[in-house]
């Protein structure tokens, strides 16, 4: 397993008390073409500081980085293509591929959707995703997250920022290794 924290972009820190933020993430269970990453994103706050939006059914949803959501990047080898992933408290979730920085976002062809899972500590919460991956692939990995808290305020966390407004999609972000 690889233990990464993440970094308030400069701009945008969270409102009142600092706290930290790191995601663990592991890749195992290989079945042929594929294997799982489980990616587990930790707040060490309580939960109750942060706006975490609530679902009846938790399902694929657009536009979730516009309130609390933690996202992954992964762009296989060298290539400009990459996937994005979110994953809301809630449960719910999106998947994009992208042919380029920013360029031909699609929906990406998900065969089973993520096992998102919410879990509050009282003094820390976190949010976890499994998600199948190519097991003979290795990636470059971006991870990140949106945070709202109660009073508004929004925070973007990422591993790494490039310079001027937060873009979790530049190649700056994609600091870390899968595979």
């Amino acid at each position: 397993m690889q233990s990464f924290a993440l970094i308030p972009h400069p701009d945008t820190p969270p409102a009142g008390a600092p706290f930290k933020l790191w995601v663990n993430v592991d890749r195992s269970a290989a079945f042929g073409l594929m294997a799982t990453a489980n990616i587990f994103f930790c707040v060490a706050a309580p939960a109750n500081r942060f706006f975490i939006p609530a679902t009846d059914e938790p399902d694929r949803a657009d536009e979730l980085w516009q309130t609390t959501c933690f996202e992954a990047f992964l762009r296989p080898g060298s290539e400009p293509g990459y996937a994005e992933w979110n994953f809301a408290p809630s449960g719910d979730w999106a998947a994009y591929s992208f042919s380029g920085y920013r360029e031909g976002m699609t929906k990406a062809e998900v065969g089973a959707p993520p096992y998102v899972r919410f879990e509050d500590n009282l003094i820390w919460w976190g949010v976890g995703a499994t998600i199948a991956v190519p097991s003979d692939d290795k990636f470059a990995l971006g991870l990140s997250a949106v945070l709202e808290e109660a009073d508004g305020t929004k925070s973007y966390w990422a591993l790494a920022h490039p310079a001027g407004p937060p873009d979790f999609h530049h190649a700056d972000c994609f600091t870390a290794k899968l595979g």
